[in-house]
């Protein structure tokens, strides 16, 4: 039976008592697996196999959560917000996974309870595609919804993620935005979606570009090329300001694990990280500044060091 129980997961995410009763399980066994841990309750009625549940990341875990709001929905719905970023692998950055978002496709009013937000909306042509089975948001829609329940830089931070791996355009964005009328909570959609770029790379850049605009700091460059005598690339750095002579690099671990070599320390791959630097100095003359994720929770005295390194009459 457990056979069958794990093709039904593989299948839809999770099982349900539905199901399970079926195969022969009654209300006293499934209470006992529950609680030797043998079976997770994601929620009520549906479960997974206690095995494949610990060795689930928390992104995981929130789509297998999504799975069983979907199975056990009453209505037609499809995942949305949240719940479709997940599906592409968003960061989802601070994001509270507590909650499932479904949107109707009846127009009907939405409501929330129990842990599920049901958002009404009307779906235009294109708005859901259907991945092995599974109703969602298109990315263009979904990078839109944030915006509706993020705050700027939350959302501009998951917006960056789908433009940077190409799920989405800019094109595509103004153009779905264009036709968002009576969409509630949009006071601030423009504005996020005049300062994504899919440039940056991970969120402590994204959320570097961002202090910079908060900090009313000039635009610096994303993901800028270094170039040496001969016009061949060596390097590219985090955030530049090519015309002020300044760079800044992002410190993070996911950053430096990256971009270890095999069998490199990752005291080698800093030693190595700081080679790369002396050696873009040396090629353009520039200043360079390194910030940590604390120092992001520092906006004010990072704006201070930026500017200090600016030349006089641009600080």
């Amino acid at each position: 039976m457990e056979a069958r129980l794990r093709a039904l997961v593989e299948a839809n995410g999770v099982f349900t008592r539905k199901e399970a009763v079926a195969l022969g399980y009654h209300d006293h066994a499934i209470a006992m697996l529950v609680k030797a841990g043998d079976w997770v309750r994601v929620r009520r009625g549906a479960y997974v196999l206690g095995p494949e549940w610990a060795a689930m990341s928390e992104s995981e875990r929130y789509a297998v959560l999504c799975r069983a709001a979907l199975r056990q929905a009453r209505t037609d719905v499809v995942l949305s917000h949240l719940s479709s970023a997940n599906e592409y692998g968003c960061p989802l950055w601070e994001c509270d996974l507590s909650r499932v978002h479904l949107t109707r496709i009846d127009e009907r009013a939405g409501r929330a309870e129990s842990g599920i937000v049901q958002h009404r909306g009307v779906i235009a042509e294109g708005d859901v595609v259907d991945v092995d089975g599974l109703h969602r948001m298109s990315a263009t829609r979904t990078a839109l919804e944030l915006t509706t329940i993020l705050d700027f830089e939350h959302a501009l931070v998951e917006i960056d993620f789908l433009l940077h791996k190409r799920l989405t355009t800019i094109e595509d964005l103004h153009q779905r935005y264009a036709a968002m009328t009576r969409w509630p909570r949009t006071l601030a959609t423009d504005l996020v979606l005049r300062l994504a770029d899919g440039r940056s790379e991970s969120v402590g850049e994204t959320r570097a570009r961002f202090l910079c605009w908060s900090q009313h700091l000039p635009a610096p460059v994303p993901n800028f090329p270094i170039r040496n005598a001969l016009g061949v690339e060596v390097a590219r750095v985090d955030l530049a300001w090519p015309e002020l002579g300044v760079f800044l690099e992002f410190d993070g671990k996911v950053k430096y694990e990256s971009r270890r070599r095999e069998g490199e320390s990752l005291v080698d791959c800093v030693l190595r990280e700081k080679q790369r630097e002396s050696l873009i100095c040396e090629i353009t003359g520039w200043r360079c500044l390194r910030i940590t994720w604390a120092d992001l929770y520092r906006p004010a005295e990072v704006a201070a060091r930026i500017r200090a390194l600016f030349p006089t009459a641009a600080a």
